[in-house]
């Protein structure tokens, strides 16, 4: 289809720019997904990645059901990686290095998060912010799945680390979050267990990147159980914080909540 312009030119589909705009520049998304025997929940989760995402990678932790035949079942051009080590932070240290994108978003695989979320992220990301984490405490976000003794941990571990860091953030335990590969080095994970998702927001703290919250829903897991032993890996996640503070002096990087 074409139009006739003023002059008897003529145009094609393609946005008419006046001089001086600038075609917006857009980003390339890799999403890493750790999974371990998710093979009942991979289509949900496969079904509702947006179009915004270029790469999918789902890190393999030595599934033994039908995890991997359903992900390429699912999405023929997902990428397979073997997970190197054990534990969710091996996971996703693993699928980190093996992703191309610019922006490397990262959700579990139970189903617990929704992919339709992302292209918040990648907003916030696309605005010049560095690191960018879903809460389920902004007006917008919440939990179907929190139990009281996982909230009550979240909040006392989360004012650690307010305290240690001069932050202002909502939210901690929670895994929903997308950052600038390029900061992976500065990001410096070491983390092998579920204190990963505390450890780079300490990380984020302490390089002073620039941090965004963004709402997000936590739904309950599809199918089967959780890896996660709310009292042992809280412990790790203190440990992590407290090992990891800056100086006499923390950061003051505030967070920017979406309203």
């Amino acid at each position: 289809m074409s139009t006739t312009m003023p002059g008897g030119r003529r145009a094609d589909d393609r946005v008419l720019r006046r001089a001086g705009d600038r075609a917006e520049l857009r980003h390339t998304v890799s999403l890493i997904v750790p999974a371990r025997d998710e093979a009942l929940n991979i289509p949900w989760v496969f079904e509702q990645i947006p179009r915004c995402v270029d790469e999918v990678v789902l890190v393999d932790g030595d599934s033994t059901d039908a995890t991997l035949r359903m992900a390429s079942t699912c999405l023929p051009s997902v990428r397979t990686v073997r997970q190197r080590g054990t534990g969710k932070g091996s996971a996703l240290r693993t699928g980190f290095a093996a992703a191309t994108g610019e922006y490397v978003v990262m959700i579990d695989a139970d189903g617990s998060m929704t992919p339709a979320e992302i292209p918040h992220y990648i907003h916030f990301l696309d605005h010049g912010y560095d690191f960018v984490k879903g809460s389920r405490y902004l007006a917008g976000g919440g939990s179907l799945d929190l139990t009281a003794i996982r909230s009550a941990g979240n909040r006392a571990l989360l004012a650690v680390v307010n305290r240690l860091y001069g932050a202002r953030l909502t939210d901690l335990c929670y895994g929903y979050c997308a950052f600038r590969r390029s900061f992976l080095e500065t990001l410096e994970l070491r983390a092998t267990g579920f204190e990963i998702e505390a450890e780079m927001t300490a990380h984020a703290l302490r390089k002073g990147l620039r941090i965004a919250e963004v709402p997000s829903t936590e739904l309950p897991r599809r199918s089967g159980r959780s890896h996660l032993h709310a009292v042992s890996d809280g412990r790790r996640v203190l440990r992590t914080l407290i090992a990891e503070r800056p100086g006499a002096r923390p950061t003051q990087t505030k967070a920017v909540r979406e309203r």
